[in-house]
Protein backbone atom coordinates (compact mmCIF):
# COMPACT_ATOMS: atom_id res chain seq x y z
CA UNK A 1 0.00 0.00 0.00
CA UNK A 2 2.90 2.26 0.90
CA UNK A 3 3.85 1.92 -2.80
CA UNK A 4 1.14 2.33 -4.25
CA UNK A 5 0.39 5.17 -2.95
CA UNK A 6 3.88 6.88 -4.34
CA UNK A 7 2.52 5.41 -7.27
CA UNK A 8 -0.66 7.09 -7.16
CA UNK A 9 0.59 10.62 -5.77
CA UNK A 10 3.78 10.92 -7.47
CA UNK A 11 3.15 13.91 -10.08
CA UNK A 12 6.25 14.84 -11.73
CA UNK A 13 8.17 12.06 -12.32
CA UNK A 14 10.49 10.08 -9.95
CA UNK A 15 12.55 12.80 -8.07
CA UNK A 16 9.34 14.23 -7.34
CA UNK A 17 8.37 11.03 -5.43
CA UNK A 18 11.62 11.01 -3.54
CA UNK A 19 9.93 12.74 -0.55
CA UNK A 20 6.77 10.58 -0.54
CA UNK A 21 9.48 7.44 -0.76
CA UNK A 22 10.95 9.00 2.43
CA UNK A 23 7.66 9.84 4.12
CA UNK A 24 6.46 6.44 3.69
CA UNK A 25 9.70 4.56 4.28
CA UNK A 26 11.54 6.51 7.56
CA UNK A 27 8.08 8.25 8.58
CA UNK A 28 5.31 6.23 7.96
CA UNK A 29 6.26 2.70 8.27
CA UNK A 30 10.41 2.88 9.70
CA UNK A 31 12.06 0.63 7.60
CA UNK A 32 14.99 2.71 7.59
CA UNK A 33 16.36 5.57 9.16
CA UNK A 34 17.45 9.07 7.63
CA UNK A 35 20.43 7.92 7.20
CA UNK A 36 20.18 4.99 5.16
CA UNK A 37 17.28 6.56 3.45
CA UNK A 38 20.35 8.93 2.44
CA UNK A 39 22.72 6.05 1.46
CA UNK A 40 19.79 4.38 -0.99
CA UNK A 41 18.76 8.10 -2.21
CA UNK A 42 22.84 7.81 -3.28
CA UNK A 43 23.43 4.67 -4.62
CA UNK A 44 19.97 4.63 -6.44
CA UNK A 45 21.15 8.07 -7.84
CA UNK A 46 24.51 6.48 -9.40
CA UNK A 47 22.61 3.41 -10.76
CA UNK A 48 20.98 3.69 -14.40
CA UNK A 49 17.10 4.07 -14.64
CA UNK A 50 14.00 5.59 -12.90
CA UNK A 51 15.13 6.51 -9.05
CA UNK A 52 11.68 5.64 -7.81
CA UNK A 53 11.57 2.38 -9.19
CA UNK A 54 15.34 1.45 -7.90
CA UNK A 55 14.04 3.10 -4.34
CA UNK A 56 11.18 0.82 -4.67
CA UNK A 57 12.79 -2.70 -5.82
CA UNK A 58 15.89 -2.05 -3.03
CA UNK A 59 12.88 -1.03 0.06
CA UNK A 60 10.35 -4.02 -1.02
CA UNK A 61 13.31 -6.23 -0.96
CA UNK A 62 14.83 -4.82 2.48
CA UNK A 63 11.50 -5.18 4.02
CA UNK A 64 9.87 -8.54 2.07
CA UNK A 65 12.44 -10.17 0.21
CA UNK A 66 11.78 -10.80 -3.56
CA UNK A 67 8.28 -11.01 -3.39
CA UNK A 68 8.08 -7.82 -1.92
CA UNK A 69 10.62 -6.02 -4.48
CA UNK A 70 8.67 -7.28 -6.95
CA UNK A 71 5.31 -6.17 -5.36
CA UNK A 72 6.62 -2.46 -4.52
CA UNK A 73 7.85 -2.12 -7.91
CA UNK A 74 4.74 -2.77 -9.42
CA UNK A 75 2.84 -0.84 -7.02
CA UNK A 76 5.02 2.01 -8.05
CA UNK A 77 4.79 1.82 -11.47
CA UNK A 78 1.42 0.55 -12.47
CA UNK A 79 -0.48 3.01 -11.02
CA UNK A 80 1.49 5.65 -13.68
CA UNK A 81 0.89 3.12 -17.12
CA UNK A 82 -2.85 2.64 -16.41
CA UNK A 83 -2.55 6.53 -16.27
CA UNK A 84 -0.80 7.28 -19.16
CA UNK A 85 -2.81 5.30 -20.75
CA UNK A 86 -6.21 6.54 -19.64
CA UNK A 87 -5.46 9.79 -20.07
CA UNK A 88 -3.04 10.60 -23.19
CA UNK A 89 -6.00 10.31 -25.40
CA UNK A 90 -7.73 12.74 -22.97
CA UNK A 91 -5.21 15.06 -22.88
CA UNK A 92 -4.21 15.12 -26.81
CA UNK A 93 -8.22 15.36 -27.35
CA UNK A 94 -8.32 18.38 -25.17
CA UNK A 95 -4.84 19.80 -24.79
CA UNK A 96 -5.79 23.68 -25.72
CA UNK A 97 -8.27 23.46 -23.40
CA UNK A 98 -7.36 26.16 -20.38
CA UNK A 99 -8.26 23.95 -17.36
CA UNK A 100 -5.70 21.13 -19.04
CA UNK A 101 -2.98 23.83 -18.79
CA UNK A 102 -3.77 25.42 -15.40
CA UNK A 103 -3.59 21.16 -13.96
CA UNK A 104 -0.44 20.31 -15.44
CA UNK A 105 0.67 24.31 -14.21
CA UNK A 106 -0.87 23.92 -10.58
CA UNK A 107 1.35 21.03 -10.02
CA UNK A 108 4.51 22.64 -10.39
CA UNK A 109 4.35 24.52 -7.27
CA UNK A 110 3.35 21.50 -4.88
CA UNK A 111 6.42 19.73 -6.25
CA UNK A 112 8.64 22.80 -5.95
CA UNK A 113 7.88 22.65 -2.05
CA UNK A 114 8.17 18.80 -1.99
CA UNK A 115 11.76 18.83 -3.36
CA UNK A 116 12.98 22.25 -1.08
CA UNK A 117 11.35 20.23 2.09
CA UNK A 118 13.89 17.25 1.02
CA UNK A 119 16.39 19.35 0.08
CA UNK A 120 16.40 21.15 3.21
CA UNK A 121 16.30 17.78 5.30
CA UNK A 122 19.47 16.63 3.40
CA UNK A 123 21.45 19.99 4.04
CA UNK A 124 20.38 19.46 7.68
CA UNK A 125 21.64 15.71 7.54
CA UNK A 126 25.08 17.12 5.59
CA UNK A 127 25.79 19.68 8.17
CA UNK A 128 25.43 17.79 10.85
CA UNK A 129 27.81 15.22 9.84
CA UNK A 130 30.20 17.06 7.89
CA UNK A 131 29.69 21.35 9.34
CA UNK A 132 28.70 24.44 7.53
CA UNK A 133 31.72 25.16 5.44
CA UNK A 134 32.22 21.26 3.92
CA UNK A 135 28.58 21.62 3.10
CA UNK A 136 28.59 24.71 1.44
CA UNK A 137 31.99 23.71 -0.13
CA UNK A 138 30.97 20.09 -1.49
CA UNK A 139 27.49 21.44 -2.49
CA UNK A 140 29.05 24.33 -4.36
CA UNK A 141 31.28 22.01 -6.48
CA UNK A 142 28.66 19.65 -6.81
CA UNK A 143 26.62 22.28 -8.25
CA UNK A 144 29.31 23.52 -10.44
CA UNK A 145 29.82 20.04 -11.75
CA UNK A 146 26.38 19.42 -12.50
CA UNK A 147 25.23 22.61 -13.76
CA UNK A 148 27.85 24.39 -15.02
CA UNK A 149 30.42 21.60 -16.54
CA UNK A 150 27.57 19.51 -17.51
CA UNK A 151 28.92 16.44 -15.40
CA UNK A 152 26.01 13.64 -14.87
CA UNK A 153 25.07 13.73 -11.53
CA UNK A 154 25.60 9.78 -11.05
CA UNK A 155 29.37 10.39 -11.81
CA UNK A 156 29.64 13.19 -9.25
CA UNK A 157 28.32 11.00 -6.57
CA UNK A 158 29.97 8.31 -8.04
CA UNK A 159 33.15 10.11 -7.37
CA UNK A 160 32.32 11.06 -3.67
CA UNK A 161 31.61 7.40 -2.67
CA UNK A 162 34.44 6.15 -4.47
CA UNK A 163 36.56 9.67 -2.32
CA UNK A 164 34.95 8.20 0.94
CA UNK A 165 35.80 4.85 0.81
CA UNK A 166 39.53 5.87 0.25
CA UNK A 167 39.53 8.22 3.04
CA UNK A 168 41.46 7.07 5.34
CA UNK A 169 39.11 6.55 8.59
CA UNK A 170 39.80 8.47 11.68
CA UNK A 171 39.93 6.41 14.67
CA UNK A 172 38.20 7.71 18.02
CA UNK A 173 40.39 7.94 20.66
CA UNK A 174 43.58 9.38 19.01
CA UNK A 175 44.73 13.10 19.48
CA UNK A 176 45.68 15.38 22.84
CA UNK A 177 42.20 14.34 24.23
CA UNK A 178 43.03 10.38 24.77
CA UNK A 179 46.68 11.13 26.16
CA UNK A 180 44.55 13.25 28.91
CA UNK A 181 42.66 10.41 29.24
CA UNK A 182 45.14 7.76 29.48
CA UNK A 183 47.72 10.06 31.61
CA UNK A 184 44.16 9.96 33.94
CA UNK A 185 43.52 6.11 33.96
CA UNK A 186 47.22 5.28 34.89
CA UNK A 187 46.98 7.98 37.83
Amino acid sequence: MAFLRIGLLGFGGGPSMIPLVRAEAVTRYAWMTDDEFGDVLAIGNTLPGPIATKMAGYIGYRVGGVFGCINAVVAVVLPCVLAMIALLGLFTRYRDQRWIQGMSEGVIPVVMVMMAQLTWDFFAKSRAALGWLATLIMGGIAGGLIYWLDVHPGLVIGAILVAALLRPSRKKGTGAASSATVEERKR
